[in-house]
């Protein structure tokens, strides 16, 4: 057996002695990193970026971004002890700010610290545009994404590592970390990013939609967001065409989810 072989040996051993199953997705996932950890490293990342930053409070927005998340928590709950996942979310500490900046853009951090820039506001332009983007951040989360990219940076970082081990020669060793940087990025990294978008969409329509959020506000959303010049297979997010196109065709499905939970009507 050669020096190659032996690495891809550990490194499968590694990701299939430390996996997880995902109620969202039925996935195994990837978890050398336990979630109590994450969220308490979590919570005090947080609790100083709101520090440093202008956190908007006692207005109209302020209130819809805390009103709107609870719903979208309260949804995810439904959905999980309706399928046999009750007290997933032990742990969590839901938490909604909006905070003043003009950047188009929202975040959820591991254990449900959500933030909201003002500057998507203008975006969102309702309260199902919110919930739209307020689904897929809280779905990030839910599914672990964070959780899964740094055990992926493990991975990436062990078989690094043991390739430079293994490999005795400097010339072998300058080749493999040239190729292995480039590879693992290209082949790796950036369709993992984009594969946790996707897979946030799909979850957020329907946390969204269970939540009595009108679903076909997430399509409307991406027609609204700025298109990125950068080809799809060099970026972290989907196109937007892309992107567009899928959720289009998860409206129905949405729907259909809500209603198990008597959610018929939906606001926009």
């Amino acid at each position: 057996m050669n020096s190659i072989s032996r690495i891809y040996i550990i490194a499968l051993l590694l990701v299939f002695g430390s996996c997880a199953t995902n109620p969202f997705t039925g996935k195994q996932t990837m978890a050398f990193v336990k979630n109590d950890n994450l969220f308490a490293s979590s919570f005090k990342q947080y609790d100083a970026f709101l520090k440093e930053n202008k956190v908007v409070k006692g207005t109209e927005d302020a209130s819809r971004i805390t009103r709107i998340g609870q719903r979208i928590a309260t949804a995810a709950e439904r959905y999980l002890n309706a399928n046999g996942y009750a007290g997933y979310l032990d742990g969590y500490k839901w938490e909604y700010n909006l905070v003043e900046d003009d950047t188009k853009n929202a975040w959820c951090m591991p254990g449900g610290k959500i933030v909201f820039y003002t500057g998507i506001l203008p975006v969102a332009q309702t309260d199902a545009g919110i919930a739209a983007i307020m689904g897929h951040e809280v779905a990030h989360a839910l599914a672990n994404h964070g959780q899964q990219r740094m055990s992926a940076a493990y991975i990436q970082q062990g078989i690094a590592i043991t390739g430079n081990i293994a490999l005795t020669d400097q010339e072998s060793r300058d080749m493999f970390n040239q190729y292995f940087g480039i590879g693992s990025t290209v082949l790796g990294t950036l369709p993992f990013s984009r594969s946790h978008e996707s897979e946030a969409d799909r979850i957020g329509i329907v946390l969204m939609a269970i939540a009595g959020y009108n679903p076909e506000a997430a399509p409307k959303l991406w027609t609204r967001m700025e298109t990125s010049s950068t080809p799809e297979f060099l970026s972290t997010h989907p196109a937007n065409a892309s992107r567009i196109s899928e959720l289009t065709k998860l409206v129905p499905d949405a729907i259909a989810e809500a209603k198990k939970f008597g959610v018929t009507s939906f606001t926009d």
